[in-house]
């Protein structure tokens, strides 16, 4: 069984929040000029991130299910004079790489994943068999348009990051994940899914948690 502490969380639940509108609200939060090349995600994610004070040491785990999904649209509507601009913003992990370059943030270990229902699980793996002390979980979504209309987008948008410390000092949950339920690895897809949105709901909310999120993982969250 996999086990750490969350010491610290930041949230960020812009629901149905247009990019201008998140780009506003955050002018004032990053560099002069940077929001306007910032993806909305990227703003997200950043903010979610700048709390937690991200060191060159701590290993960094993102997770996301469609990443720069609004630049992904602007990208595929801008054809056949396609935008060389939306193209490099639209590619994963693009929102914390904007975060990182932003503020010269240097980090030793990266994990970019993404995934549909068994996302959490897999990222949540990551984090938790990491070799440093403290892992960084952090990330999130964009609402779609089009392409939520093609079930190819999330319906909201959304960011987070949380640290994931060795040590309960100052501790707000514990988190483990037990990965050799033998009795759970027959559990069909459906009765085990947990998309980001849902996981993203569940440290928002800080709401205790503890199930099977996959075939054969088992996650337990207790709030402090």
């Amino acid at each position: 069984m996999l086990e750490r502490w969350i010491t610290a969380l930041h949230t960020e639940d812009a629901g149905l929040e247009e990019p201008a509108a998140t780009r506003e609200r955050f002018k004032e939060r990053f560099p002069k000029n940077a929001t306007r090349r910032m993806t909305q995600l990227g703003l997200l994610v950043g903010a979610s991130l700048e709390p937690l004070g991200p060191t060159e040491n701590d290993t960094l785990v993102y997770a996301s299910g469609y990443a720069e999904t609004r630049a992904l649209e602007g990208y595929l509507d801008s054809f056949p004079g396609a935008s060389p601009t939306l193209f490099q913003t639209s590619i994963h992990p693009s929102a914390v790489q904007q975060a990182l370059i932003i503020r010269q943030q240097a980090v030793r270990q990266f994990f970019p994943m993404t995934g549909s229902e068994f996302l959490p699980a897999q990222a949540l793996q990551v984090a938790l068999l990491a070799e440093t002390p403290r892992t960084i979980l952090c990330g999130g979504d964009e609402r779609g348009t089009w392409l939520l209309e093609n079930h190819a987008a999330s319906e909201r948008t959304f960011a987070f990051a949380l640290a994931l410390s060795v040590s309960p000092e100052n501790a707000l949950a514990r988190v483990t994940l037990d990965l050799d339920s033998e009795a759970d690895r027959d559990a069909s897809a459906q009765e085990v899914r947990l998309p980001l949105l849902a996981f993203f709901d569940l440290v928002h909310t800080r709401t205790p948690f503890a199930g099977l999120i996959a075939p054969g993982r088992r996650l337990t969250l207790d709030w402090l």
